[in-house]
């Protein structure tokens, strides 16, 4: 049935939406050494724009420091030039075998600019959210002029999109106050 398709897609939007803005908080910088932060960042392999993670082995031996080992040793001057072209704002130190990133204690100002940042993205995620949920409003609305369902059918419909839509912005914030939390930890 078409309302079928309708909710099952805008449920996915929905979802989607929310894994966005989970995998753009990873990237983010909270005082604490994680993988996550490296995510973003290519490395040329041979003038190919490669992922870090796909060139070398990445650790975490301590909270605030990563190790990055290549698996081969020639591309270190590449790893370590992505690394400081990147927007990570930490310098890399290489030993000749691995690279190691000192992940620094951010200052109670830099922790509020984040805090900002990260409220702000969560908000585009809620006004994806609610796109998503117009654009499925005005597919339901399309399909009763057209008579291919009541106009029972399509109240209930449009309650469905809005239960959806509650819950794809209270997962939002869920991400929201447990990323707060993380940059707020001292």
């Amino acid at each position: 049935m078409v309302v079928k398709e309708i909710l099952n897609e805008t449920g996915d939007k929905m979802k989607r939406a929310s894994e966005a803005l989970r995998r753009e908080f990873a990237g983010l910088r909270a005082g604490r050494a994680t993988p996550a932060l490296l995510e973003r960042i290519m490395v040329d392999y041979y003038g190919v724009q490669t992922p870090i993670n796909q060139l070398a082995n990445i650790s975490v031996p301590e909270p605030r420091l990563l190790v990055i080992q290549p698996w081969d040793k020639t591309i270190m001057p590449n790893i370590e030039k992505a690394i400081l072209k990147s927007d990570l704002g930490i310098t890399p130190a290489n030993d000749g075998t691995v690279i190691r990133l000192v992940v620094p204690q951010l200052t109670e100002e830099r922790r509020q600019e984040l805090v900002k940042n990260v409220r702000k993205s969560a908000e585009n995620g809620r006004v994806a959210v609610r796109n998503i949920r117009r654009e499925a409003n005005e597919n339901i609305k399309k399909l009763e002029k057209k008579g291919e369902i009541s106009e029972d059918e399509s109240r209930r419909t449009q309650d469905e999109v809005q239960k959806l839509t509650d819950e794809a912005i209270r997962e939002v914030d869920r991400i929201l106050a447990a990323k707060e939390k993380e940059i707020l930890e001292v």
